[in-house]
């Protein structure tokens, strides 16, 4: 199966988890592309990629300057993902009431659209000691597993 890890970052956080969840997935041989948000037109999504949603939160918990663009043109042209399969790991900090909304928006346009959510919606809290990509590497094999892709060792 393709995967494609998608992100959407400020400050460059999400770029950093999504190349290191790209790198552990080629480890196993996997065919992994990495995308920023801005870069990736949201009518390529289809059935039989598996993607991962790397995005933080901007301000009053809405989505970060590169993934504006993918927002607006998944509105301006709402894509049909029926069948699309995706996981989502957000970013933000939970001192703030806006926790994670950013990749919330995501979600919620992809779910509306026909998408499918796997594995639990993984989460990176700023106010934690834990490093966001060691948080991120924890979650995917969850995600894996959900996926139906098995590994060893």
């Amino acid at each position: 199966m393709n995967i494609t890890v998608i992100y959407g970052t400020e400050s460059g956080n999400s770029e950093l988890i999504a190349d290191d969840l790209g790198a552990k997935l080629r480890e196993s041989g996997d065919d992994v592309t990495v995308f920023d948000l801005q870069d990736f037109d949201p009518a390529d999504m289809t059935a039989d990629t598996l993607y991962l949603v790397v995005c933080s939160t901007h301000g009053d918990g809405e989505l970060p300057n590169t993934a504006l663009p993918f927002a607006e043109r998944f509105d301006a042209t709402p894509p049909d993902l029926t069948g699309v399969r995706y996981a989502m790991f957000g970013l933000g900090d939970s001192f703030y009431e806006t926790y994670s909304q950013g990749s919330e928006h995501l979600d919620r346009r992809f779910a509306e659209r026909g998408a499918e959510r796997i594995g639990e919606y993984g989460r990176h809290d700023a106010s934690s000691w834990d490093l966001p990509s060691d948080v991120a590497l924890d979650w995917l094999p969850g995600v894996l597993e959900a996926a139906g892709l098995t590994r060893t060792a």
